[in-house]
């Protein structure tokens, strides 16, 4: 049974076009979640659907150590381009479920040379804790079942398949890597299975 409630809503005219903002709450954490509609998507076929995860760092601040807050803003995009879809923002999925504080650690423990999955077990955290069926139960709340999903993550597409929903297509975000980020996309690449295939990465970067 989910435990996700519609708590408000109200429209967002932003840079990108207008969307329709709800706020949704899960009533056993407390966390509250973020979706962003454009157009119609009740019932619709074949959705265009972001799951986003909160990260401060990038979505806020624009750091060059994750590729995150671009891909936010590209998927925000090409939802608005083809005026329908969802983009789902995440709460408490801050360095992939660890925290704020945890990920800053994590942080420094890369800039002594460990890649952000070897960090994160040298603090004795999981590499990756988080959970997506909060997004399953606002996509199933907003009448989309059946949809296309932007994202390099493989582990999203088969946990939205494994909460029922019928994901149809993946279309991958293609960000231009920088010399910050590179070790870090090819550590999504190489460690958690990430599709990279689509980037196409500048001269100095080598290929992906």
């Amino acid at each position: 049974m989910s435990t996700i409630s519609r708590i408000s809503s109200s429209t967002l005219p932003t840079k990108y076009g207008q969307f329709i903002i709800h706020v949704y709450q899960d009533q056993q954490s407390g966390q509250e979640h973020v979706a962003l509609v454009a157009g119609h998507v009740l019932a619709n076929e074949n959705v265009m659907v972001r799951v986003h995860s909160e990260c401060l760092t990038g979505d806020i601040f624009s750091s060059n150590r994750c590729d995150c807050g671009e891909q936010l803003a590209l998927a925000q995009s090409m939802i608005a381009e083809v005026g329908q879809g969802v983009l789902l923002y995440l709460k408490g999925h801050e360095g992939r479920g660890i925290g704020l504080a945890n990920k800053i650690h994590a942080y420094a423990l890369q800039d002594q040379g460990l890649d952000t999955v070897d960090a994160n077990l040298h603090l004795g955290l999981p590499i990756d804790q988080r959970s997506y069926d909060a997004a399953a139960n606002i996509l199933r709340d907003l009448g989309v079942n059946s949809l296309r999903l932007l994202t390099n993550n493989p582990e999203k597409v088969t946990s939205l398949q494994q909460a029922g929903l019928q994901v149809n297509e993946r279309i991958p975000l293609v960000i231009q890597p920088n010399q910050d980020n590179l070790q870090y996309i090819l550590t999504k690449r190489d460690k958690l299975g990430h599709f990279f295939a689509h980037t196409e990465p500048g001269p100095d970067f080598g290929e992906l």
